[in-house]
């Protein structure tokens, strides 16, 4: 964390003294989030992009996109097992393939602020959807079984409301930095999951019935900085 307010300050003492916030001759803009993540540092948020569109100094629409669960959820996972403790003998693999995307259609109200920063309040509707497959070979997804082998599918939408607060403020000539936060709530619809086993006796078709989950929380798990440009 420290090093991330670091970078921060200094990218705030190297921006121009003279940074004003942009006017709608620039009505455009478009941002990413830079995110301090423990273990790994400091590191990209992408691929998550939010569009702006300035119609006034007050009211702003806003279009989020991006990839990924936003809990960084690997896209795919691959896992080999041996018949023998030591590594050795026959093996198997357990193959884990996922998708996600979100995206968000809102507004913003601006309040006056300061010459160089703009305070937000900010309404989203959230939208999404994923899928998840799993394939075993010679496994049963977490160890060695000759002969056995699956496949698992299943998808999920979601649709949800967010509220939040943030603010722009301006270190160069139409370049801000910014933070968010906000309450979000998410009703998940997981459809029914195929499974489908083989043995040596055969292969058995099943199907797990889907299910809804509901989620209610704040819309920065960490510590979250915003990087954008006005044009």
């Amino acid at each position: 964390m420290k090093k991330l307010a670091i970078l921060v300050g200094a990218i705030a003492l190297t921006g121009s003294t003279f940074a004003q916030k942009a006017t709608t001759d620039n009505p455009f803009s478009l941002e990413g989030a830079l995110n301090y993540s423990n273990g790994s540092g400091i590191d990209w948020s992408a691929p998550t992009i939010r569009m702006r569109y300035f119609m006034n100094d007050n009211i702003v629409g806003r279009l989020q996109i991006g990839l990924g669960d936003g809990q960084g959820t690997p896209a795919s996972e691959s896992y080999t097992f041996y018949e023998n403790g030591d590594g050795t003998g026959a093996s198997g693999t357990s193959d884990i393939k996922r998708s996600q995307w979100m995206a968000q259609l809102g507004a913003e109200y601006h309040l006056a602020g300061t010459d160089r920063m703009s305070p937000y309040f900010a309404l989203g509707l959230n939208f999404g959807g994923g899928s998840y497959n799993e394939s075993w070979a010679n496994s049963d997804g977490a160890s060695y079984v000759d002969g056995l082998s699956a496949e698992v599918a299943a998808k999920y939408s979601m649709f949800g409301v967010g509220l939040g607060a943030g603010m722009d403020f301006y270190v160069f000539e139409n370049v801000y930095l910014g933070v968010e936060l906000g309450l979000n709530y998410g009703s998940y619809n997981y459809s029914d999951a195929t499974v489908d086993v083989t043995t040596p006796a055969g292969t058995v078709n099943s199907v797990e019935p889907g299910y809804k989950e509901t989620y209610t929380g704040t819309g920065a798990a960490n510590a979250a900085f915003r990087l954008g440009w006005r044009f």
